[in-house]
C-alpha cells in the first residue's frame, strides 16, 4: 500500500503544510548561508590573515569545500535509501536538531580554542552529512503534499529560496560579523562589544534557525509512503543504495533527461571559473575605462543572482507548464545557452550583465520543470533512492566541470570558452526537442520496474 498523490484541484491543507515547511526551510537556508559566509571570513580575516599565509588559506578553503562536497556526494545514496525506509518528517526533524547542536558546538569551538584546520574540516564534513540526510527527506516530501499540477509552483518557490539566500546571505553575514565593532563604536551591549567579531554569533543564529525549523516540523503532518516491498523479504540497505540506478536504467525517458542535465551542468557550472577571467580578456578595455575589476565582477555576479531570484518569483507566481513540461526545460535551456555565449563575446560590462541576468532568469524554470517531471514520474515510495542518483550526478559533475574550465582557460581565452560552451548548451537543447523519449515524459508513469536480482 502506498500514500496516494495529493488530489488534483484547488490548493488545500497539503499546500498550507508545504508553505510552513518551505518557510521554515527558507529560514534554515538563510542561516546556512550566514554561517558558511562567516566560516570563510574567519579563515580569511582571523585564522590566516598574514600576507605570507596565502598558501595555507587556499589549502584550508579547498579542504573545507572538499569536505562538504565529498560528504554530500558520497552520502547521497545512503541518505536516499534511508529516506525510503524512515519516517521523512522525523528524518528532517532529527537532521535539523542535530544541525542546531552542531552549530552550538561550532560556537564553542571558535570561542574556546583556536581550531586547527582538521577540526574545521571535520565540522564541515558533519554539516555535509546532515545536509545530505535532510535534502533526501525534504526533496521527497513535498510531492506528498502538493497536487501534481502545482509542483512547478512549489519547485519555483524552492528555486527562489536558494537564489535569495545567495543574494541576502553574504550581506547579512557581513552585517552580523561587524556587529561587535559597531557595538564598541556606538556604545552597544557589553557582551556584544566584548566579542572580537561576529563569527560565533553567525553560527549561533544558524543554530536558532535550525531549532525553529525543527519545532515547526514537530507540528506538521507529512505523509511517508509505505513501501510495497516492506516485510520479511525487504531488500538490504546495500541493495536499496543501488536501486535508483536500476529504476532509471529501466526508464529510457528519465535516463535521457538525466543525461541531458548532466551535459548541461558540465557545460555551465565551469562558467563560475571563467567569468572573473573575462575582466582581463574580452572586458579588459571597458573595465579599464569605466570600472574597477571588483565593481565589474560584483555587478556581473549580482545581476546573475537577481536574475535567478526574479526567475524563481515568476515560476512561483505563474505556476509553470502543466502539460508538455519538457518545453519548460528545453526552451529556457536554449535561451540560457545563448545568454552564456553572449556573455563570453560581450565587449562591455553592461552587455555581459544583461546576458548573465537573462541566463539566471532561465535557470529556475529549467530546474522547476525538471524536478516536477521527476516528482510526477517516480512513485512516492522510491523517490529517495531515485532522487539520490540525480543528486549524485549533479554534484559529481560540478567539480569535473570546474576542473575542465580551468584546463580550457589555460589554452583558450575565457570569453571563447564561455561562448562555445554556451552554444553547446543551445545545440544540446535544440537536439533534445526532437528526442521522442523526452517527448514522452508527460505520459502516465509506468509501474515500478522489478529488481533484476529478484527476477
Amino acid at each position: 500500500m502506498t500514500v496516494p498523490s495529493p488530489a488534483p484541484g484547488r490548493l488545500d491543507g497539503g499546500w498550507r503544510t508545504f508553505q510552513w515547511l518551505w518557510g521554515s526551510q527558507a529560514l534554515s537556508v538563510l542561516g546556512g548561508a550566514l554561517s558558511g559566509f562567516a566560516i570563510n571570513i574567519y579563515l580569511v580575516q582571523t585564522r590566516f590573515a598574514l600576507p605570507g599565509q596565502h598558501a595555507e588559506l587556499a589549502a584550508a578553503l579547498s579542504l573545507i569545500l572538499l569536505a562538504w562536497g565529498l560528504t554530500t556526494i558520497l552520502g547521497a545514496p545512503l541518505a536516499g535509501a534511508l529516506a525510503d525506509r524512515w519516517d521523512r518528517r522525523r528524518m528532517m526533524l532529527t537532521a535539523n536538531a542535530l544541525n542546531a547542536v552542531l552549530m552550538l558546538l561550532g560556537v564553542l569551538m571558535l570561542t574556546a580554542i583556536t581550531p586547527p584546520v582538521w577540526l574545521l574540516v571535520l565540522f564541515t564534513a558533519a554539516e555535509g552529512a546532515l545536509a545530505a540526510l535532510h535534502s533526501a527527506a525534504f526533496d521527497t516530501s513535498y510531492a506528498t503534499l502538493v497536487p501534481r499540477e502545482h509542483l512547478p509552483r512549489a519547485n519555483g518557490m524552492m528555486q527562489t529560496l536558494s537564489s535569495g539566500a545567495g543574494v541576502i546571505g553574504p550581506g547579512l553575514g557581513a552585517l552580523v560579523i561587524g556587529l561587535p565593532a559597531l557595538a564598541r563604536d556606538g556604545g552597544g551591549p557589553a557582551w556584544l562589544a566584548a566579542q572580537a567579531d561576529g563569527v560565533p554569533l553567525a553560527l549561533y543564529l544558524d543554530a536558532v534557525t535550525f531549532a525553529v525549523a525543527a519545532l515547526v516540523l514537530r507540528h506538521l503532518h507529512i505523509p511517508t509512503p509505505l513501501r510495497r516491498d516492506a516485510g520479511p523479504g525487504r531488500p538490504s540497505l546495500a541493495r536499496d543504495m543501488t536501486y535508483g540506478w536500476t529504476f532509471i536504467l529501466a526508464q529510457p525517458a528519465l535516463l535521457n533527461l538525466l543525461l541531458t542535465f548532466t551535459l548541461f551542468n558540465f557545460l555551465t557550472v565551469g562558467a563560475s571559473v571563467l567569468r572573473p577571467l573575462l575582466l582581463g580578456s574580452t572586458l579588459a578595455g571597458d573595465v579599464g575605462a569605466h570600472w574597477t575589476p571588483s565593481s565589474a565582477l560584483a555587478a556581473m555576479l549580482t545581476t546573475l543572482s537577481l536574475g535567478s531570484v526574479l526567475g524563481g518569483v515568476i515560476i512561483s507566481t505563474w505556476g509553470g507548464l502543466r502539460q508538455r513540461r519538457t518545453l519548460g526545460i528545453l526552451l529556457p535551456m536554449a535561451v540560457a545557452g545563448l545568454a552564456q555565449a553572449l556573455s563570453g563575446a560581450a565587449g562591455s560590462v553592461l552587455l555581459a550583465c544583461a546576458a548573465l541576468g537573462l541566463s539566471g532568469l532561465m535557470v529556475p524554470a529549467i530546474a522547476a520543470h525538471s524536478m516536477s517531471i521527476w516528482q510526477s514520474r517516480v512513485p512516492l515510495e522510491v523517490q529517495g533512492r531515485v532522487f539520490s542518483v540525480r543528486r549524485l550526478l549533479a554534484q559529481f559533475t560540478s567539480p569535473l566541470s570546474t576542473a575542465a574550465a580551468g584546463l580550457v582557460a589555460a589554452h583558450l581565452s575565457s570569453g571563447a570558452a564561455l561562448h562555445w560552451a554556451g552554444l553547446g548548451v543551445t545545440v544540446l537543447a535544440a537536439a533534445q526537442l526532437f528526442n521522442p523519449a523526452l517527448r514522452s515524459l508527460d505520459a502516465p508513469a509506468p509501474s515500478i520496474p522489478p529488481d533484476p536480482a529478484t527476477t
